[in-house]
């Protein structure tokens, strides 16, 4: 598998949670989130998180943590109760470009382990997420970040 390495900042977020067993209800979420920010003019130029915050191979379906997470402006003003306010901790990523297909993206998922551990990288204990940039209408391509030790 390709990947690129970057190093993200701290990003200040907004987001919306979800518990349960991973899957299409999921989407729901982002696209819940992504109308909030439409309305509010956050969207066009967002960066984008999805981030299962829990391994289901760990953790019990039911207990499973989604989050649908936007970047905000340090200085955006959040008073808004359908929202939470979170951050994402900046550091060492590596960057895998996917096709943004449910088959994909699982694939992906499979492969990544082994590639960390083939090219000499420890995952970190954050969480891998999804990026995506500004609506994502016309763009097929996710990011999937891993997180790893410096």
């Amino acid at each position: 598998m390709k990947f690129k390495v970057e190093t993200f900042p701290n990003y200040r977020t907004v987001f919306m949670r979800r518990i349960g067993q991973y899957g299409p209800a999921n989407i729901e979420v982002m696209e819940n989130l992504k109308k909030w920010a439409k309305e509010r003019n956050l969207l066009e130029s967002a960066i984008l998180f999805a981030i299962p915050q829990d391994n289901p191979e760990t953790t019990l379906p039911d207990n499973c943590r989604f989050d649908a997470c936007i970047v905000i402006p340090n200085d955006h003003q959040v008073v808004d109760d359908s929202v939470l306010e979170g951050h994402i901790t900046g550091g060492k990523y590596l960057i895998y470009e996917v096709k943004h297909t449910a088959e994909d993206i699982q694939k992906a998922y499979s492969n990544i382990f082994q590639s960390l551990q083939n090219n000499g990288y420890k995952k970190d204990t954050k969480p891998i997420m999804e990026k995506y940039i500004g609506d994502m209408v016309s763009n097929p391509y996710c990011e999937i970040c891993v997180p790893v030790k410096p």
